[in-house]
């Protein structure tokens, strides 16, 4: 299957404002954040990537166009002239294909726009570009299949380091409990879609808040739970802590370096049980959607 990936944002809440490199290029260890999310899709067998380019596209393109096996390969250097061996490759078997999407373009638009690239194709992937998780993709993948669905997105517990508060009418607290306990699931990316998809999209408008908030009033949007490692790099912190696990050698995304144990098997939910469930009546289909 092909992966689109969206890394053509202005990553905002990420930037130091000092560097002007896209979010997708922020560095996890040795390697860009969008080398790891290539990486996880390649080690099962993905390997043929659309990406969306929009702000920094030079950097996303200088990047691959000068790429450094040796960096995460091992390589035998021999005789004068330096002659490299390399002992394994990352990048041998991969197609990148790079498209402008546009500098604002919403991600639903700049889906529409590398519709070409996708012809002949069933079914497709796409992500963010800036999640890290340590998801059983060949099982999402046959779930998807199963359900006869347009999409599928990967659906996450609450990822907020918030407490919330319940109290009686004498506003007197009576729980103190993480948002990550509610019977709540945020969207988590990691999408599989059918071809039907570009039928359900509008010009310009954004996936989320269009697309796929008119497909699960439809009944043809299906969601895999996933309570694994699910981490965004969605601001400085974020990044620091992903990092931290990098540096430390606890880096779960990393499938392609170990198998991860066997966890609970995840369920397909219907997308409409993935509205607001009490105690948080007011949120609406399109605030379980949003990513973030």
């Amino acid at each position: 299957m092909k992966v689109v990936l969206f890394c053509g944002g202005h990553g905002m809440r990420m930037r130091d404002g000092t560097s002007a490199a896209p979010k997708p290029m922020v560095m996890i260890g040795d390697r860009p954040l969008l080398w790891h999310v290539m990486r996880y899709y390649a080690h099962y067998g993905h390997t043929d990537f659309i990406l969306c380019l929009g702000y920094g596209a030079r950097h996303i393109k200088d990047y691959f166009l000068h790429y450094e096996e040796t960096a995460t390969n091992d390589f035998v250097l021999t005789g004068a002239g330096r002659d490299v061996e390399l002992l394994g490759s990352d990048l041998a078997d991969w197609r990148i294909t790079f498209v402008d999407t546009g500098l604002h373009s919403s991600i639903g638009e700049r889906l529409r726009r590398v519709r070409p690239h996708l012809e002949g194709e069933d079914y497709f992937l796409a992500n963010y570009a800036d999640v890290l998780s340590d998801l059983p993709l060949p099982e999402v993948i046959d779930r998807f299949r199963a359900s006869g669905a347009v999409a599928s997105v990967t659906a996450v517990p609450p990822q907020s380091s918030f407490h919330v508060l319940e109290f009686d009418d004498r506003l007197r607290v009576t729980a103190i409990r993480p948002v990550s306990e509610f019977p709540i699931w945020e969207n988590g990316g990691f999408f599989v879609f059918g071809q039907d998809i570009f039928d359900a999209l509008m010009p310009g408008e954004d996936l989320v808040d269009g697309a796929l908030v008119r497909l699960a009033e439809e009944g043809r949007l299906t969601a895999y739970t996933h309570r694994g490692f699910w981490v965004p790099a969605d601001t400085v912190k974020e990044r620091a802590h992903l990092e931290e696990l990098y540096q430390s050698g606890a880096r779960p995304w990393a499938v392609w370096e170990a198998r991860p144990e066997p966890g609970p098997t995840p369920v397909i939910v219907p997308a409409e049980d993935l509205v607001a469930t009490p105690p948080l009546p007011r949120q609406s289909p399109v605030d379980v959607l949003r990513r973030r």
